[in-house]
């Protein structure tokens, strides 16, 4: 597939569909962790039978987790932390490859970052 280019206004033209999905994704995530948190003990014994209703729901969340994964990609952006709905934008400035960032909660897309700095390196757009 070929690769995306966005400018920052159709990065942030974007976000009131990705907005919701990465907000649904993070819920997702969160009754997971709480799901592993109560099953931990029977998942971590590898003798036990762990075919019950509670981590039948479990690894169906991670199903619908995945789905929400390919959808929000499917537009382009990449979803680079499932943590903290963070989304990276591939797009050109100043004749370089870099990416508009944004994370679950900000307004806009207002940042970006060489393609291997990463979130740190975040610098205003």
């Amino acid at each position: 597939m070929k690769a995306r280019y966005f400018t920052v206004d159709e990065a942030n033209a974007l976000l009131p569909v990705i907005e919701p999905l990465v907000g649904e994704l993070l819920e997702r995530r969160a009754r997971v962790v709480v799901s592993r948190q109560t099953l931990g003990a029977v998942l971590d014994d590898y003798h036990s039978d762990v075919g019950g209703q509670s981590a039948t729901e479990m690894a169906a969340e991670f199903g619908r987790i995945e789905k929400l994964v390919e959808r929000i990609q499917s537009y382009g952006c990449v979803l680079k932390d499932t943590n903290s709905g963070l989304v990276d934008f591939l797009a050109e400035m100043n004749g370089r490859e870099v990416f508009l960032c944004w994370r679950y909660g900000e307004p806009r897309v207002a940042f970006y970052h060489e393609l291997h700095s990463g979130f740190n390196g975040r610098q205003p757009v």
